[in-house]
């Protein structure tokens, strides 16, 4: 029945004169998330809608999910689009439209018309009154609701032809990918980072990824782990530039150097260090983190000041404020929980101290970082350079 989907945005809308370089953008991510399905598509727009319809069979239910992740969709809207050949051809599509689009034709409805072309003979409020009537005198057993309708038909007669449509189907909102710049994204095989990664994405940011590996005490298993965290984030954020930094010897340096109670403030603290120059190399704008206040010792607000003491580039932290299950229920809706809670450790949890510090002191932080001095610059160097890349 439908060739055709309306997508609707929302803030792009507001974007004044820059709005057509968002439009532009959100085109091509649908133009290019279509062409890897089945069916051709051809993605066009006209004053203020975005149309892609379907020149092909396809399947109706991938082409939906598909949509569902291009971020700057706020709305999926399956389309009949006619040609106008007078109200007594638009009558017969309506009643064709209402016939196959609802077997079951015990529902409320109301015919909400647009007439944005002003040469049409009926107005808004004339097409909603006849084509009412038409409705329910096809179908006697539908009835007539102007405030909580079971269907609401939208009838809009633009200078192109007519667009017949009934169902909306909420998109991921936010903004295209790439309208806002890049950032690098440190990413463990947890819960909070793909969720993070996802957020910031949403808001029109490129992402890239860097995670640390540290074999032995961390499998290949893991490492797979997180590949696969990139490749259901990429869904959503397009392609991903996965950086996999061998973590070893650094982790193990610190953990013979430093006071055990720090390992995890320091060990973050290289690890953003290392981050940072891998995202200016690749002008990445910034880092994206998973952490929330207090949700381990690492993340309270003492620790955090001191990791972010070691960070040129702004830290976007999205979760900071959310609670446990507040993340889970995301990583619940973009499909990255499942693989999140596979028993598989990182880095992060190998050299765990007893009692970790709560509350660093910059000043005592640093002063353990000195005993890495006369090694600690070599191994980030080879780290760095030793760096391997997977595209997700």
């Amino acid at each position: 029945m439908f060739q055709s989907f309306l997508i609707k945005y929302a803030e792009i809308g507001i974007k004044g004169k820059n709005r057509y370089l968002f439009e532009d953008s959100l085109m091509s991510h649908i133009h290019h998330t279509l062409k890897r399905l089945d069916g051709k598509f051809t993605v066009t727009k006209e004053s203020g809608r975005i149309y892609a319809h379907a020149s092909e069979p396809f399947d109706y239910d991938e082409v939906i999910e598909a949509l569902k992740c291009v971020f700057g969709i706020a709305a999926i809207c399956p389309l009949v689009r006619i040609e106008d050949r007078g109200y007594e051809d638009l009558k017969e599509q309506v009643i064709r439209y209402i016939d196959e689009a609802y077997p079951d034709k015990n529902f409320t409805f109301k015919v909400n018309a647009r007439r944005a072309n002003k040469q049409y003979p009926y107005t808004s409020e004339e097409l909603n009154r006849e084509l009412g009537g038409e409705i329910l005198e096809a179908f006697p057993e539908t009835k007539v609701d102007v405030h909580n309708p079971d269907v609401l038909l939208n009838v809009e007669v633009r200078a192109k032809g007519i667009n017949l449509y009934s169902r909306i189907i909420p998109g991921p909102g936010g903004m295209p990918v790439g309208t806002n710049g890049k950032a690098m994204l440190l990413l463990s095989g947890g819960i909070d980072s793909p969720v993070a990664g996802y957020m910031i994405a949403k808001r029109g940011v490129t992402i890239e990824a860097t995670y640390f590996h540290a074999p032995p005490y961390t499998s290949e298993r893991a490492k797979q782990k997180v590949i696969d965290l990139a490749k259901q984030v990429s869904r959503y954020a397009g392609p991903i530039r996965l950086h996999i930094v061998n973590f070893t010897d650094i982790q193990l340096y610190i953990y013979d150097k430093c006071p055990h109670e720090e390992l995890t403030i320091i060990m973050r603290r290289y690890m953003m260090k290392i981050a940072e120059e891998l995202a200016k190399r690749d002008q990445c704008l910034g880092l994206i983190t998973g952490e929330s206040i207090g949700q381990v010792a690492s993340q309270t607000v003492h620790s955090l000041a001191v990791t972010n003491a070691v960070c040129t580039l702004p830290v976007f932290r999205p979760v900071i404020g959310f609670d446990k299950q507040d993340i889970v229920d995301i990583a619940q809706k973009i499909g990255t929980y499942e693989t999140s809670i596979e028993p598989y450790e990182d880095c992060c949890t190998i050299f765990v101290a007893k009692h970790p510090v709560t509350r660093p002191n910059l000043a005592g932080i640093e002063k353990s970082e000195k005993n890495l001095e006369e090694k600690i610059d070599e191994l980030m160097k080879t780290a760095i350079e030793t760096t391997e890349i997977i595209r997700c």
